[in-house]
């Protein structure tokens, strides 16, 4: 019975890892870094040194979740009517699936701009910062939920 729950349990997991790298609802590393947990509590542990880095793995890559948007949105001169249209774009696009998750952050970044008394080309250039922000964070988290996914499935017993 394991060997047909444990591949299910991880495919989940890593389905849902991956989506959740792009839908900012769904926490996608930590997801994916659970399905190690499971693994480790039916008996197929993979090392602890894994379960440790991939903890570390998980802080830093949520901490940078956070930080760098905001990191990326100052270095493109955004005003923090800029970052606030960003979140809001965020959460608007989770209802446009899929190019609404792409973009409402540059839409919201160039709303909040231009509200913050921004011209078009500055308003625009804040919405470049926000949108390479949000491909720099998925681009992180899916390389975390790749590296959870390989440890998952490698860690797993063949027979």
């Amino acid at each position: 019975m394991d060997w047909i729950l444990l591949p299910l349990i991880g495919g989940v997991a890593t389905l849902l890892g991956m989506i959740g790298c792009f839908v900012p609802v769904l926490p996608g590393p930590l997801v994916s870094y659970l399905a190690l947990w499971v693994l480790y509590l039916m008996g197929y542990p993979p090392s602890t040194d894994r379960l440790a880095v991939g903890a570390c793995v998980l802080v830093g890559v949520m901490v940078t979740d956070y930080v760098l948007p905001s990191v990326v949105a100052k270095r493109f001169n955004c005003s923090r009517r800029g970052v606030v249209g960003c979140f809001l774009g965020s959460l608007v696009g989770l209802f446009f699936l899929p190019l609404g998750v792409i973009l409402g952050p540059f839409l919201g970044t160039v709303i909040g701009e231009l509200i913050a008394g921004k011209n078009v080309p500055a308003s625009l250039r804040g919405g470049l910062g926000a949108l390479l922000g949000f491909v720099l964070c998925v681009g992180l988290k899916l390389v975390s939920v790749g590296l959870f996914a390989w440890w998952y499935f490698a860690a797993m017993p063949l027979t």
